[in-house]
């Protein structure tokens, strides 16, 4: 199945981390290790997981192609609006070579443009 990575850089990983398991948790399955610092989200139609480590959150995600540009945004789109005041920016890199999707904020809280 195809993966995409992103490397978030920010001072707080594990918050990020932990906050954006427990919100997914309404539309997946997820779980977040505190000790481990390392979460997993199981979705309908695809998996990820997150890894806090100093100064960065990874992000991975695996889906069929044709879901994984949404699974890419879902993830990205809501970190991106828990983390509007850090200015944090999500870039996807896919393991087959293609450019994955971006999400970073556009200065209204509530959104995350492309």
């Amino acid at each position: 199945m195809p993966r995409s990575q992103a490397r978030v850089v920010t001072d707080r990983p594990h918050r990020y981390a932990k906050q954006l398991a427990a919100h997914l948790g309404r539309r997946a399955r997820t779980d977040w290790d505190e000790e481990a610092a390392e979460g997993r989200l199981v979705f309908q139609d695809g998996t990820g997981t997150l890894t806090a480590t100093d100064g960065a959150l990874l992000l991975t995600v695996e889906a069929p192609d044709d879901r994984l540009a949404r699974l890419e945004d879902v993830v990205g789109r809501h970190l991106v609006r828990f983390g509007a005041r850090d200015e944090l920016v999500v870039v996807w890199h896919r393991d087959t070579g293609e450019p994955g999707t971006v999400q970073r904020g556009t200065g209204d809280p509530g959104t995350s443009g492309a």
